[in-house]
């Protein structure tokens, strides 16, 4: 396939345009013609003043009747034209003389812009103007995304180039697109449509990606996705991994009995679906999700334990030290009992620990008597050698990046052997998600809450109502119950934020006098945050005022009331998780979401839709569909889209019928016509799908 621009070697003797085009990912022909337009401009006609409606985008031909500069309210050129049928005030607040000349008076234009209207008549702010005359465009104008240097001229050209260099052949099955309702274009005849769509086109089949021309690129799309999912989890089929059967009494049977409770049927159902996961010679990469509570842990301990029995090593990776250490503490009361006879170790990881602890705790990981490591990233770096790593457990694996994941894959011993993978998740993923972006993961899902879990009541309360909050936590402290209260932190302002966290630790002292309250926020040097943790965890500290650092995994089971403060800066998943630290007890519990209304008294649409979310509905599963609606997949997926290629044309929301449909297709095609299969990858993904393989 051609390309427009030069080999990277000849990097330096780009023009700024062109080094921009290669920025924006632009780089072969075909990306280019996929460079879609944001919307259309309508240059095909030509409307007289007297036709216009105020808020209509519209074309004039007129002549200059006044050109002045005004200083008041402001500097700015102030020109007045009429078109014969009514006046028209254009003002353009940057201008230098050229402008002034180009629109001297006499001077006939034809004129671009918004046209608003008022008691004082027709006006345009910063139009775009040529001289009057000439053809006029036969197709709408396309404006396409782009960055300061690259003028919309530029590109247009440029994206001409690639759609006509472009090999646009169809990569689609023979017969296929009969069978595909309302996909009857071709993608040569769409995206040339899509580039200079014909003025006789309804702008808002367009607009809403309606368009038999949108659905042919979204079926493409899809298509492509689930090609390059289906590929990978192929070739993970085909690579070989340690299997582990289940032994009678043996660990695995030892820790549930040991354990203080019974385990719910989901958890069962769970355990047993990993169990025969590891039994098979073939690498697990299964993703266990569960809402917040719902006991994901001690199920990732019963995997650990099976391929523990075996003789085999078990990773556990957290993304923070808090939580970290919270599985650590967990794991060593369920099996460090059980590990003593058999002379093995649970090891603690992380990137704080002094150099003779590290140094003690690699020792232990090498020999393999640390059967059992538990960490941060610092188990994925390379001094960290395990013996024989058969299991890794990933924790909140969303929030780890693809190159973490596939470093953790490549602590296996060099046996031609890969550990089983299996990632947590307390963020449930929407079905379409899941069909979508996590196709070639095998989904486990843990739909029950252990029994004595107390429902939690959330309650959406102004700010202006501050001091109505502070009386209810007195009520609480004075019942020996425990408080949450966390203020948000953004990293743009973290100064500001943790400002306002020691600011709220200072008011609650005071307004609670004889109560202990703490702060911990993470900025604090590690020794102090265990401290302030322990002290919260053993019921000691009254109120704890905290950054999100609490947001998984913390369990005190005598906290009954969460307050969330600037409610309206939290995403909607993260909302959910701060609520599940409270409803642990057996003590009636509920969680406050203050917010903050801004100057204007005045919520934002998206803050609005999160927080009445939160308060109509306490079940994960439709807490995440919500959250993927009002977010989009590329937020919703943190740091997995570094790996997966994100849409950028389907809808998950309105396409199902598409996706369903090219999950059915995929299979047929790798297997049936192979070579268009590898055309399609290549030419939507490049060498991008490499990644999807984590």
């Amino acid at each position: 396939m051609s390309t427009t621009l030069a080999k990277p070697a000849a990097q330096n003797a780009l023009t700024v345009p062109q080094k921009a085009l290669l920025k924006m990912g632009l780089k072969r022909d075909i990306d280019l013609a996929l460079h879609l337009p944001l919307r259309y401009e309508d240059e095909t006609r030509i409307v007289k003043l007297r036709d216009a409606r105020p808020g209509d985008v519209a074309q004039i031909e007129a002549t200059v009747v006044n050109c002045e500069v005004s200083y008041r309210p402001r500097r700015q050129l102030v020109v007045t034209v009429d078109d014969d049928s009514d006046t028209c005030v254009l003002r353009f607040f940057t201008f230098y003389p050229s402008l002034q000349k180009a629109l001297a008076v006499g001077s006939r234009i034809r004129v671009r812009g918004e046209l608003k209207g008022g008691f004082i008549g027709w006006q345009m702010v910063h139009p775009t103007f040529k001289p009057a005359g000439g053809e006029l465009a036969s197709a709408l104008t396309p404006v396409y995304s782009t960055v300061s240097v690259l003028p919309q001229t530029y590109l247009r050209k440029a994206v001409l180039g690639g759609l006509a260099r472009a090999d646009l052949s169809d990569t689609f099955p023979p017969g296929v697109t009969e069978s595909l309702q309302p996909v009857v274009w071709s993608l040569r005849d769409s995206l040339h449509f899509l580039h200079q769509p014909t003025p006789d086109v309804a702008l808002a089949t367009l607009e809403d990606r309606s368009h038999p021309a949108w659905q042919r690129l979204k079926a493409e799309e899809l298509l492509a996705q689930q090609l390059s999912q289906l590929e990978s989890k192929r070739e993970r089929a085909a690579l070989r991994a340690p299997s582990f059967a289940r032994v009678e009494d043996g660990l695995h049977d030892q820790l549930l009995a040991a354990l203080p409770f019974k385990l719910t049927h989901a958890q069962e159902r769970v355990g047993r679906e990993i169990a025969k996961d590891l039994a098979r010679p073939v690498p697990m990469h299964r993703l266990l999700q569960g809402d917040v509570g719902s006991g994901k842990t001690v199920v990732a301990a019963l995997a650990a334990a099976i391929a523990i029995d075996a003789g085999w090593q078990c990773a556990l990776m957290a993304p923070t030290e808090i939580l970290a250490e919270q599985h650590f503490r967990k794991l060593i009361g369920w099996l460090e009992p059980l590990f003593a006879p058999r002379g093995l170790r649970v090891a603690w990881l992380t990137g704080s620990q002094k150099k003779k602890e590290r140094t003690a705790m690699l020792a232990l990981v090498a020999s393999g008597e640390a059967a059992l490591v538990v960490g941060t990233h610092a188990v994925i770096q390379e001094q960290v050698q395990f013996r024989n790593l058969g299991v890794a457990i990933i924790d909140e694996q969303h929030r780890f990046g693809v190159a973490q994941r596939l470093a953790l894959r490549a602590k296996m011993s060099g046996e031609g052997l890969e550990p089983h993978l299996l990632m947590m998740s307390a963020t449930p993923i929407p079905r379409t998600l899941a069909m979508s972006y996590y196709a070639d993961l095998d989904v486990s899902t843990i739909d029950e809450l252990p029994p004595g879990r107390t429902p939690v009541v959330t309650k959406l309360i102004a700010d202006v109502r501050r001091e109505e909050v502070i009386e209810r936590i007195r009520a609480q402290v004075a019942q020996g119950r425990q408080v949450y209260w966390v203020c948000p932190l953004i990293e743009e302002s973290e100064a500001l934020d943790l400002t306002n966290a020691t600011q709220t630790h200072e008011s609650l002292t005071e307004a609670l006098p004889g109560a202990m309250v703490g702060l911990l926020h993470s900025r604090m040097p590690l020794p102090e945050k265990r401290a302030v943790m322990s002290l919260f965890t053993a019921g000691q500290m009254a109120v704890l005022v905290s950054t999100t650092v609490i947001e998984v995994g913390v369990d005190v089971p005598n906290a009954s009331l969460m307050v969330i403060e600037h409610a309206e800066r939290f995403g909607l998943s993260q909302l959910h998780q701060l609520r599940g630290r409270v409803g642990r007890g057996a003590a009636a519990s509920a969680c406050v979401l203050l917010y903050s209304a801004g100057e204007h008294g005045k919520l934002g649409e998206t803050a609005r839709a999160r927080l009445k979310a939160m308060a109509e509905t306490a079940d994960g599963f439709e807490i995440a569909r919500r959250d993927l609606e009002i977010r989009g997949p590329g937020e919703f997926l943190g740091a997995r889209q570094s790996g997966a290629a994100m849409l950028r044309f389907a809808d998950l929301d309105t396409d199902v019928h598409l996706l369903e449909w090219a999950r059915q297709m995929a299979p047929l095609m790798l297997d049936r016509h192979p070579q268009l299969a590898r055309q399609h990858e290549q030419r939507w993904f490049g060498g991008k799908s490499e990644f999807l393989k984590a």
